[in-house]
């Protein structure tokens, strides 16, 4: 039983007429009857009664009718969803993202992907970066927002926004005040670190920050969230490095001393698996690129 022959017996069924439904159709009649003749032997019934005057279902032709539409929309809509499917306009993308890129990355890019997307699933999880590697590597993550540096062989990542640090410091601390601030005054302070067990490479780039300005740290804390180092911040546990943006909601907290764009940025990039990703993926990251506010260069 083909889809071809369900057709023509919709046509001949809802025109009760060989003639006009092989116009319609447009076959010679011999080989629409044949199409007609081989669906009933398959379904070993007979589906028309015809004679030279006139064509009639039988009663399971009136039944199998209803299922016959169905099954053609249902074809219809099936091809209809993988046609959008193969140009990124329905399916489903698991998705996570590092605390600090919520606040100003991540809510708009979603909320304009949603918007012209809005046939796709998006399943949003909070994670670590060592925790998003993994899940992409093992297939239960499609896309990832985390912050750089962070590389893998079987990654692409794009990086799609760059943003100056920061010193926070303790409420009064006396460096709060001081006119000519830099990196350099913290060399004999306690740090609170965004811990290298969950993000390697951003925890070494501030190490290298601090070798810069010609001390290394004293690191008394490490912690799993950049929010959670501005807390301990806050209560007196030491100082910190964090991107200028995770401090959005929490400046009033500490005392916050920016740091001039030459000892490095903070990059977010979005991460997907190298090997050629899904036209779902290829859209979601085009578009991270766009409203993210840079250009995309691998790694």
């Amino acid at each position: 039983m083909e889809l071809k022959q369900i057709a023509s017996f919709v046509a001949v069924a809802e025109r009760l007429s060989f003639v006009r439904a092989a116009e319609a159709l447009h076959l010679s009649q011999p080989a629409l009857s044949a199409q007609i003749q081989q669906l009933e032997e398959d379904l070993g019934v007979r589906l028309l009664e015809r004679n030279r005057r006139v064509v009639r279902l039988t009663d399971a032709g009136s039944v199998f009718l209803l299922e016959a539409r169905d099954l053609l929309a249902r074809a219809q809509a099936a091809g209809d969803r993988a046609r959008k499917a193969a140009h990124g306009e329905v399916g489903r993308l698991r998705i996570a993202f590092v605390f600090s890129a919520a606040l100003e990355v991540v809510p708009q890019i979603v909320a304009e992907f949603r918007k012209k997307h809005p046939g796709v699933r998006l399943d949003l999880v909070n994670l670590r970066t060592v925790n998003q590697v993994q899940g992409l590597l093992d297939e239960s993550l499609d896309i990832g927002f985390l912050r750089l540096p962070t590389s893998h062989p079987q990654l692409k990542i794009t990086i799609i926004h760059r943003e100056p640090f920061a010193a926070i410091l303790p409420p009064g601390h006396p460096l709060g005040a001081v006119r000519r601030f830099s990196l350099a005054r913290l060399r004999d302070e306690p740090f609170v670190s965004y811990g290298r067990e969950w993000a390697p490479g951003y925890f070494d780039a501030t190490m290298r920050m601090c070798a810069q300005a010609g001390f290394s740290p004293h690191v008394v804390q490490e912690t799993s969230e950049m929010y959670t180092a501005i807390a301990l911040t806050a209560v007196g546990v030491g100082v910190a490095i964090v991107p200028r943006s995770v401090l959005s909601a929490h400046a009033h907290n500490v005392v916050v001393r920016p740091l001039p764009p030459s000892l490095g940025v903070s990059e977010i990039g979005v991460a997907t698996r190298a090997a050629e990703p899904s036209a779902l993926v290829r859209a979601f990251v085009e578009l991270a690129q766009a409203h993210g506010g840079l250009g995309g260069s691998g790694q």
